[in-house]
């Protein structure tokens, strides 16, 4: 028996890279699959159907049950439909995986705004696509142990401030925000969301320039996107309640828990702020906190 056995799970991204790793291993696990792929290029344009078709097809040779959908995840009639085929083919939905993601890189002052616009409609609306109607769908249930899960594919470059992807940067931490409102929101409905940062070489980082690389760029196998799989067939289980609301690394052979936001000082007056006041304040309380955190990456970039 899997640890997935009888789950029913969507995946979008699914026809390529950390999410087809994901659907191969969810149903190496036994979980019953819808998986979505619009099948477009790393900056999202055109579509091919094949790549969804194929990872189902090869899920089904090997004994599993997948059925393949190639439709735009930004497009909310997309992620309506996928919430239904689950139901009408498995009789349920228990999880949602959003991997399904493009890039558009450039410097903020070169950054097209129609290259805003795709890589922020993809990444957030496309996933607000499928989890309205998944989170509609668990609030029918009214079953606030059903172990329900939502799983969320956020960026180390959002987290640590990616200076040639904004547009991505933006989406991804955006993605975190909207992770940890529907921790809150969803869990009297026995749904968790988390979101997962991931390291893995694919389609999307081949496009990064070789010299911009970490490494040597080259192929490395702890890199694969297979790595990625097992931490988010873990949050697909049953036992992960827990972890709800919290975002994960994975890469290589490693999976970290980053922490969540929290003030670590404060300051305040006895009413309007004198600036040079202020100014003390800050000095005195901020400085040495922040000189005891890990370096920051972005002090790197301010000019001497």
């Amino acid at each position: 028996m899997g640890t997935l056995d009888g789950r029913v799970a969507i995946i979008t991204g699914a026809g390529r890279g950390i999410g087809a790793s994901i659907a191969r291993l969810f149903a190496a696990e036994g979980a019953h699959l819808v998986l979505n792929d619009l099948g477009a290029e790393p900056d999202g344009s055109g579509a091919d159907p094949g790549p969804a078709n194929q990872v189902a097809e090869e899920i089904t040779a090997a004994g599993g049950q997948a059925v393949a959908d190639g439709g735009d995840v930004a497009d909310t009639a997309t992620g309506q439909r996928l919430v239904e085929l689950a139901v009408e083919r498995y009789g349920r939905l228990d999880v949602l995986v959003n991997t399904a993601g493009i890039l558009r890189d450039r410097m903020i002052f070169n950054l097209p705004e129609q290259d805003w616009d795709a890589v922020i409609r993809v990444h957030l609306r496309g996933h607000f696509a499928t989890i309205k109607p998944a989170a509609a769908y668990w609030r029918e249930q009214r079953n606030p142990d059903g172990h329900y899960r939502i799983v969320n594919f956020t960026s180390d470059s959002a987290l640590q401030g990616s200076p040639g992807q904004p547009n991505y940067a933006a989406a991804k931490m955006g993605i975190i925000g909207l992770t940890a409102s529907l921790a809150n929101s969803l869990g009297r409905y026995g749904v968790t969301a988390n979101a997962i940062a991931p390291a893995a070489e694919t389609r999307l980082t081949a496009t990064v320039p070789t010299e911009k690389r970490v490494g040597d760029g080259g192929a490395r196998p702890e890199m694969s996107p297979d790595n990625i799989a097992p931490i988010v067939a873990y949050l697909a289980g049953t036992g992960s309640d827990w972890l709800s609301g919290r975002t994960i690394g994975a890469g290589g052979h490693e999976v970290r828990l980053w922490n969540t936001p929290e003030v670590i000082a404060s300051v305040s007056s006895d009413g309007a702020w004198d600036l040079a006041d202020l100014a003390e304040k800050v000095e005195k309380e901020f400085r040495p906190k922040a000189d005891g955190l890990a370096p920051s990456i972005f002090m790197r970039q301010v000019p001497k």
